[in-house]
């Protein structure tokens, strides 16, 4: 424990927590994950409806990370500078679902608004609003389980919080195939429309998402200013003085672990960017055996439901394996863990390339959702501990450059590697995203985790 006394601004004098509390303060991030299921495992089928080429999907894809690039930290500084009858961060998780359901309603809507934009175009923008509320909603539940635990139960946080994306991403990428399947809700139409099956899983994905956000704004108390204080040394008067330009100062002095921990992050969401864009695509032609300029035939409506099964499958595997990791991290460290998971993400998406049947996803899809569950909890669990805490929402936020950087990296190349080099054929930036989950891998064995040192010692 000798690293404790060199970093006195990070108190461990907060209470231990019960298990139902630190469940009940992510039941918010259940609602949250399962319309970014829905989104990550509908998109680009809809924009593909609404006229897109598989090359172009890219382009859409890259309005989610500069949104989120811009949106995170700006938050991020002003929930750390908010109190309010609500609370610190829970009136940020509110006014980004509600903006979050309303963007939900009009996505697989977007025809109804086409007078005043192309089709292509308006749907480009529902996944903007969308995207910009999720970011608005997620970015304080990070930072609320630094606010609320110490150290001992951060990771076990973390993991609770993963676990809860899981369950909340499985419900989402697997309501279009049980409305399809199960209940017999249409899911082909004609050119230029949406399916009903797919309609009606957003409708309830936006139901859900509000829910879940009100449980944790009536479940979870957030510590006053004068409690903050006390385990923190943090007062209102911390922040005065600070213009939003501090962001700016505060990237430029983020603390080292944060920089070593950003190869990991681009390596990972180089190949999760990569995955969500072009599975379906690529599944469609390479298992479905539909032609490449295929979006509208009943195999690709198969394909696209499938994605959203094996979607699920990942996320539920990443539900189940989140239990665990705090006692992984326990046995053989944060590093190695995150090490390990990212290896089986990388070797599942490798896998897909020789799938000979739909089925077969299914096993690629358990390495991936190792690999999720670890990327959701163990590179915050390692940042934690270096965060000074008057500044904790805002460098959860910045960390997100860590995240959309590689995504708009992954966008921007992506396009004419896929259309000149691949000819459109999607099953190779998922081989792409393999290999960069193995090169993320390797980027963990750099990361210096003070904090995992002190509690194995």
């Amino acid at each position: 424990m000798a690293n404790s006394s060199a970093t006195p601004q990070f108190s461990d004098s907060k209470p231990l927590l019960s298990t139902s509390s630190i469940w009940n303060m992510s039941v918010g991030f259940l609602g949250i994950q399962a319309g970014f299921a829905l989104q990550n495992g509908n998109a680009s089928s809809i924009l593909q409806r609404y006229g897109a080429d598989v090359h172009e999907l890219p382009n859409f894809w890259l309005v989610a990370p500069v949104i989120g690039m811009i949106v995170q930290p700006i938050i991020g500084y002003y929930s750390d500078r908010t109190w309010n009858r609500l609370g610190r961060r829970k009136p940020f998780f509110l006014a980004g679902a509600i903006a979050a359901c309303f963007g939900m309603m009009l996505m697989p809507n977007a025809g109804i608004l086409a007078a005043a934009l192309p089709l292509v175009l308006m749907g480009a923008g529902m996944l903007m609003i969308m995207d910009a509320a999720f970011n608005v909603a997620m970015e304080p539940f990070r930072a609320l389980v630094a606010d609320k635990l110490p150290s001992a139960q951060r990771t076990e946080g973390f993991s609770a919080q993963t676990a809860l994306i899981g369950v909340g991403a499985v419900i989402g990428s697997w309501l279009p195939w049980f409305l399809a399947k199960k209940l017999n809700i249409a899911d082909t139409a004609p050119e230029g429309l949406v399916p009903d099956n797919v309609k009606w899983s957003f409708y309830i994905g936006g139901i859900l998402l509000l829910g879940a956000i009100f449980w944790t704004l009536f479940t979870t108390k957030e510590y006053p200013p004068e409690e903050q204080a006390k385990y923190t040394g943090e007062t209102l008067e911390t922040h005065k003085g600070s213009g939003i330009s501090s962001i700016f100062q505060d990237l430029a002095n983020m603390p080292k672990a944060m920089r070593q921990l950003g190869w990991v992050q681009f390596f990972s969401w180089f190949a999760l960017f990569s995955m969500w864009v072009f599975t379906t695509p690529a599944i469609a032609h390479h298992v479905y055996g539909c032609a490449i300029d295929d979006n509208s035939s009943q195999a690709y409506s198969d394909a696209s439901n499938w994605t959203g099964i094996i979607f699920g499958v990942y996320n539920g595997v990443s539900a189940v394996f989140a239990l665990f990791l705090p006692k992984i991290a326990t046995k053989i460290g944060r590093k190695n863990t995150h090490a390990v998971a990212l290896t089986c993400g990388g070797l599942g998406l490798l896998s897909i390339y020789f799938a000979g049947s739909p089925n077969f996803l299914i096993l690629s899809m358990i390495g991936v959702g190792i690999a999720w569950a670890s990327i959701l909890a163990m590179p915050y669990a390692m940042l934690a501990g270096s965060i000074p805490a008057h500044k904790m929402g805002v460098y959860m936020g910045i960390f997100n450059f860590f995240i959309t950087i590689p995504q708009i990296v992954s966008g921007v190349i992506n396009r004419p590697i896929v259309k000149y080099l691949y000819g459109n054929n999607a099953i190779w930036a998922i081989v792409m995203g393999g290999v960069f989950f193995l090169l993320a891998a390797l980027s963990v064995r750099f990361v210096e985790d003070k904090d995992d040192v002190a509690i194995k010692a």
